[in-house]
């Protein structure tokens, strides 16, 4: 077996999202051939890739069926996740993708779907931040059990930068960490814009893979403060799927496929999908309604990234600074790894096919 075996036997290999094979997308490293021991790594697009196990076995069959079929394989992965930012990055220039979760209206869990996301593409292996931008109502501080503690200033190029907090191996910053949350933040929007801008300018974020940004309810100035300042990878809209909120889901979609906006739609996330209780864990409640949100993704032709169940403990977790991922729950777990991984493949697919966002420019 020679190592140019090996590569024109993976060569059949397809990536399953980006639709070309892994040699031609430069994703094989490292082969090495000792006897019939072959091994060699893949560099995936993302550390969150649902389709890892799917890689793998394509690559030990061609290898066995193709090369020879007493070899010994194994397949090692690691990770660059893909970014398709083209601007001078001179804002958040260690951060590949800004990934803002958005909702019509509030009280549709799009904190705790923010938060759960950026903690399950953690999980995944990948360096992720999170920013709360919903200034009126910022919930980081008290999901990540964080309340009262204050970030720490350093001194970059002579520039006083804020240093996040990090919790759960992830990076945050919400103004609740900067005003006491006894005081109501009673703002006018051009003062809500600017702190949102602070957070971007005057925050060390460092790199990441990800930066989730949980976004106030509704479609206002602090969102097209965010367009106008970084160029947006993409959006999440979260919805429940009772028709009120369907009926504001549907402005989320018109603004950012407005054409002076056009900002990617990442995909659709239907939270309280259904109730499970505990001790009852097969059987679902649709007590909001049924598949609202897939029949919403359906109908703009939006990738469906999955159904969040109405759980206690999903609430709980959040109440006490321990959101579900890093809980003990196994299907709030498992629904939003399943989330994340299919937000983190559309991501992929949306960096590979799709041209690179740039800052908005809105003529007022």
């Amino acid at each position: 077996m020679t190592e140019n075996d090996i590569i024109k036997a993976l060569s059949n290999v397809q990536e399953p999202d980006l639709g070309k094979d892994i040699v031609t997308l430069n994703m094989v490293k490292d082969i090495k051939i000792d006897g019939y021991e072959v091994s060699f790594t893949v560099v995936l697009t993302t550390p969150a890739c649902p389709m890892k196990d799917m890689i793998r076995t394509a690559c030990i069959n061609a290898v066995k069926l193709l090369v020879n079929k007493q070899a010994l394989i194994t397949v090692n992965f690691t990770s660059n996740t893909s970014t398709n930012r083209k601007d001078a990055k001179q804002l958040l220039p260690g951060v590949k993708n800004i990934i803002a979760v958005v909702s019509g209206k509030g009280g549709v869990g799009k904190s705790t779907v923010a938060a759960n996301l950026a903690l399950a593409f953690a999980a995944g292996g990948a360096k992720v931040g999170l920013m709360d931008a919903d200034i009126y109502g910022p919930s980081v501080p008290i999901m990540f059990g964080v309340r009262g503690e204050r970030p720490m200033m350093k001194d970059v190029n002579g520039k006083g930068m804020i240093l996040p907090l990090e919790q759960y191996g992830i990076k945050l910053m919400s103004i609740g960490l900067l005003v006491d949350e006894k005081n109501a933040v009673v703002w006018r929007g051009p003062m809500a814009s600017s702190a949102i801008k602070q957070f971007i300018t005057d925050v060390d974020w460092g790199e990441l893979d990800y930066l989730v940004i949980d976004m106030p309810p509704g479609t206002g100035d602090i969102h097209l403060t965010l367009l106008q300042t970084v160029p947006v990878t993409g959006v999440v809209i979260v919805t429940t799927p009772q028709n009120v909120a369907l009926a504001d889901a549907k402005k989320g979609i018109a603004m950012f496929g407005q054409a002076q906006i056009n900002v990617p739609i990442v995909g659709i996330v239907e939270n309280m999908a259904y109730f499970t209780p505990a001790e009852l864990p097969e059987n679902k409640y649709y007590i909001f309604g049924k598949d609202g949100g897939k029949r919403l993704a359906d109908e703009y032709d939006l990738p469906f990234l999955g159904q969040i169940p109405l759980v206690q403990s999903i609430r709980e977790g959040g109440d006490l600074g321990k959101p579900a991922m890093v809980g003990d729950d196994v299907l709030s777990k498992n629904s939003f790894e399943n989330f994340a991984g299919l937000a983190a493949r559309n991501i992929a697919i949306r960096n590979a096919a799709t041209p690179s966002t740039k800052p908005v420019e809105i003529v007022e």
